[in-house]
């Protein structure tokens, strides 16, 4: 069974003879633990598909699922609520609080739910650990790398335990080395905690080291060949 999948996902910008297609029904479905890539060239709507998958934006047509269970009819606030205790979300910037350490910005997504920080420093101290920050927990954002940074918006991803992890470009502001580092983390973690992971990269080495890799054109998601 599939953890998270969509069908028929279409996203059309504007209207009649000035309308733009760039999502052209979309499907795509994704197992337990399984890393899948997305790749294309610039501009041919990777962020706008991972938002949709991640109901950010909503799409001009089509479903999406988890567990089964649709989730487009859901509210605004069910949608949020199923974002923070199921998805874990990386971007190419990384957004961490720049008045916070790296221990708070990690915390932040369990706070906001209403955790207590007593009870989520640990857990938090753990990913920050385990993604080799161990040393920088009470460093502020601009203290740390370009590399240090993401890799603490990874650690701030999982703190919720999300099942399913959505990633943009996690590694399109690192130098090569960086990026490496970053990308090793993410999948040792991904491979053990069976965490379901789609993400938009242009390093077609890292994406040929995924499960799956898919090639966006055109407006179609197919398999790269």
């Amino acid at each position: 069974m599939a953890l998270f999948s969509a069908a028929n996902i279409t996203k059309i910008y504007g209207s009649g003879t000035t309308a733009l297609t760039v999502l052209r029904d979309i499907k795509i479905s994704v197992e337990p633990g399984e890393m899948t890539a997305i790749i294309g060239a610039s501009g041919s709507g990777k962020t706008t598909l991972l938002q949709i998958l991640g109901t950010l934006d909503q799409p001009s047509g089509g479903e999406i699922f988890f567990r089964e269970k649709p989730l487009l009819e859901k509210s605004a606030k069910e949608l949020a609520g199923f974002r923070n205790a199921s998805v874990g979300f990386i971007f190419q910037f990384h957004h961490l609080l720049p008045d916070f350490t790296a221990l708070e910005n990690v915390m932040m997504p369990a706070l906001i739910s209403g955790r207590k920080r007593k009870d989520m420093a640990e857990p938090a101290k753990k990913l920050l650990n385990r993604v080799e920050l161990g040393h920088r927990l009470h460093h502020k954002v601009g203290m740390l790398s370009g590399g240090e940074q993401q890799r603490a918006a990874l650690a701030r991803a999982l703190i919720m335990d999300p099942e399913l992890l959505l990633a943009d470009e996690p590694t399109g502001n690192l130098d090569s080395r960086s990026g490496d580092i970053v990308f090793e983390l993410l999948h040792q973690l991904c491979r053990d905690r069976q965490l379901s992971t789609i993400m938009v990269t242009h390093n077609i080495k890292l994406a040929k080291r995924m499960d799956h890799c898919l090639t966006l054109k055109d407006g179609i998601l197919s398999r790269t060949k």
